[in-house]
């Protein structure tokens, strides 16, 4: 028998022999278990009530999940249909290209025929929208950690309102460019902290749901604004482009009033020390009802969560991002959401113009786009049933693949000079397939991971910093798909999937290779399982035990802790 000896006096709590931990199952380290005793008034209680947050949270299904926090989700759709305003102006933006009125308005004389936005302004323009949103995510970052989501929230949809006024009103197409910079910023407060909130206030099985639709809001912004142009399409005059631009207002004030009676995420309030404020958050977010869901058990959870962090981790700054274990973590973070751009979908995406260009009528192109933008947003609604079954990774893997293959099949259909009529339809069908494969795949599974993957101190700031990827990335897509489909320019039309296929590919060999599999992790689990530096793909073959060490764990209060020898 193993000899034992008293260690340490520590109150309320005990730390007794554990049977060593299997192969595959890994826990604290001994240190740190000490460390949070130490520094946790009532530890061993809060580990008991942590244990049994876990434990429900892991057992919790669907339906239970939806009837216990039925005003999380509320107020979770709430916030994320600020992103359907992004999504339906950086369509409209790539829409407009290929619209009539708005070439005449800012366009120059084709040699083809008729007006076409130069390429280098199309290019100025949508880069004009991804700086705002580069500058707005790192406001909205330091804002929101030192303020919370709810001012910050309320600050970018007042922001918004005014800007809107520039591209409503502009002349010009410089003024154009100055609204897109502006109301960029606050769209860039959006993409972080609609997905992040999603996360901090669900539970486990109710994630994927929450924070994949913010890509169905993005889907269903770019519906609306493909419909908006073909109900206008008819119009010569300027209101058939300045109509669009008002539509916008239309958003702004309602999630204003939904934000105002939603609660602040009860982990930010946690990270601030606000506990009693946290369990109150909770009690407006949850209906317990008679589940054995208990607030004040997930609540302890998130200070054990967090006081863990603080140990293992040095501080909460951009620059800490890049620091120890969560560097490999903003990795991941970053290149799933640049995969989002490099994988094709600016060229994919496009399809109204795209179609334009191998001689589509506008108004088969624009009937198109509709179709297309449909068949995207039940690709999304679809994802939430299959990523529950199959995992994030093989998903977003699975997708990839696919991407991969579609972008090769139109490039070598566009090889023939003279586009035939069959042809330009198999084309037009493969990109169906390809944009209902990115929203199947890799669009909503790329939010998901983004709440999941980041240490719950640094989830904000890491979503920043991945979302900051994405924009520098679309401003390389910028600079590179224009010019591809533009017939003043490369007009390489179909051949276009050449240039694409390579990156996308890319993509899937680094996500075969460094995207893990976070289904079914609380936060702790995930915290110790990039801490024991587990590989990516064996991720899910890890058994995670965030309340005991290798030697020891804590049982009940009593006065004595005690350590194998």
């Amino acid at each position: 028998m193993e000899d034992i000896k008293a260690s340490a006096h520590v109150e309320h709590h005990i730390a007794v022999p554990s049977q060593s931990l299997g192969e595959n199952t890994i826990g604290l380290d001994d240190e740190v278990l000490l460390q949070l005793s130490e520094q946790i008034p009532d530890f061993s209680a809060l580990v008991e009530k942590a244990r049994r947050a876990s434990h429900v949270e892991h057992h919790l299904t669907n339906w239970d999940a939806f009837k216990l926090f039925p005003r999380a989700i509320a107020f979770s759709l709430v916030l994320s249909l600020a992103i359907i305003m992004e999504g339906y102006d950086t369509s409209l933006l790539g829409s407009f290209y290929a619209y009539p009125t708005f070439q005449e308005r800012f366009g120059v004389p084709s040699k083809q025929g008729g007006y076409q936005v130069t390429s280098n302004w199309q290019t100025g323009l949508q880069n004009g929208t991804n700086v705002g949103q580069i500058c707005g995510l790192i406001i909205a970052g330091l804002i929101a950690d030192r303020w919370g989501y709810k001012k910050t929230m309320i600050g970018a949809l007042v922001s918004l309102v005014g800007f809107i006024f520039l591209m409503f009103f502009a002349n010009n197409i410089g003024m154009l460019f100055a609204g897109e910079v502006l109301c960029g910023i606050p769209w860039g407060a959006f993409q972080t902290l609609t997905t992040t909130y999603a996360a901090e206030v669900s539970p486990i099985v109710l994630r994927p749901y929450l924070t994949t639709y913010v890509n169905l809001c993005w889907v269903t912004g770019q519906f609306i604004s493909t419909g908006v142009l073909r109900g206008l399409l008819n119009r010569t005059d300027e209101w058939g482009w300045r109509i669009p631009y008002a539509i916008q207002w239309i958003w702004p004030v309602p999630i204003i009033i939904g934000v105002l009676f939603a609660p602040e995420s009860p982990w930010w309030l946690v990270r601030h020390g606000k506990i009693e404020e946290a369990k109150r958050s909770l009690d407006r977010l949850a209906h317990p009802g008679d589940s054995e869901y208990d607030t004040g058990d997930a609540v302890a959870l998130m200070i054990i969560t967090n006081a863990h962090e603080k140990i293992t981790r040095e501080g909460v700054t951009y620059w800490d991002c890049l620091k120890g274990v969560d560097r490999r973590r903003t990795e991941i973070v970053c290149c799933v959401w640049m995969c989002q751009v490099f994988c094709g979908i600016w060229y994919g995406g496009n399809i109204v113009y795209f179609l334009q260009q191998i001689s589509f009528r506008n108004d088969q192109a624009f009937d198109f786009g509709l179709g297309v933008n449909a068949i995207g947003w039940c690709g999304t609604v679809c994802s939430w049933f299959v990523m529950q079954r199959v995992g994030r990774r093989k998903l977003f893997v699975t997708g990839l693949g696919i991407m991969f293959t579609v972008l090769m099949l139109v490039g070598f259909l566009g090889i023939p000079n003279k586009t035939s009529s069959g042809l330009s339809y198999s084309s037009a069908a493969l990109l169906l397939v390809f944009v209902f494969t990115y929203d199947l795949t890799v669009g909503p599974v790329t939010y998901c991971l983004i709440s999941e993957i980041p240490s719950t101190r640094l989830r904000i700031k890491s979503a920043v910093l991945a979302r900051n990827c994405y924009n520098i990335a679309s401003i390389i897509a910028n600079f590179l798909n224009p010019p591809i489909l533009n017939p003043t320019a490369w007009n390489l039309k179909g051949k276009g999937g050449f240039i694409w296929a390579p990156l996308c590919l890319i993509c899937f060999v680094w996500s075969f290779f460094r995207l893990p599999e976070p289904k079914g992790r609380t936060a702790p689990e995930l915290d110790l399982l990039f801490d024991k530096k587990i590989p990516a793909r064996k991720f899910s073959e890890f058994e995670v035990t965030p309340f005991r060490s290798t030697n020891f764990e804590v049982v009940s209060e009593t006065t004595a802790v005690t350590e194998k020898l």
